[in-house]
């Protein structure tokens, strides 16, 4: 199933904050996904109003049962987020919870064996 997407517009207000949260519950409900992409491409500078309103978005997607998943961030705004302490799954990379395929750890000579 592919997910919903909710293109978030050039700079948000706080008033918009709302009504976006409002559609990713919608989204939520309404496809029955479990993850809803929010494309950040046009988000805007990256500030601390995007992560006020990234966390909100996740809040309301958690409440919901989901969650979101973030779709071409700036490397600024991915800076910023992991400077304030926020982690978002971003579509394209391997989630840290799961080893890549194919890759096996390499063993040192005198390594002990398990």
């Amino acid at each position: 199933m592919t997910p919903p997407v909710l293109v978030l517009p050039g700079p948000v207000t706080r008033d918009e904050v709302r009504g976006l949260s409002d559609d990713v519950r919608a989204l939520l409900h309404g496809t029955g996904a479990r993850v809803v992409v929010c494309d950040v491409a046009g988000l805007g500078p990256p500030g601390l109003a995007a992560v006020d309103l990234l966390a909100r978005l996740q809040l309301a997607a958690r409440r919901a049962g989901g969650r979101i998943r973030l779709r071409d961030p700036d490397p600024a705004l991915r800076a910023l987020l992991d400077l304030v302490g926020l982690r978002f799954e971003v579509e394209g990379e391997v989630e840290e919870r799961e080893p890549p395929l194919r890759v096996e750890e390499a063993v040192e000579p005198g390594d002990a064996a398990l």
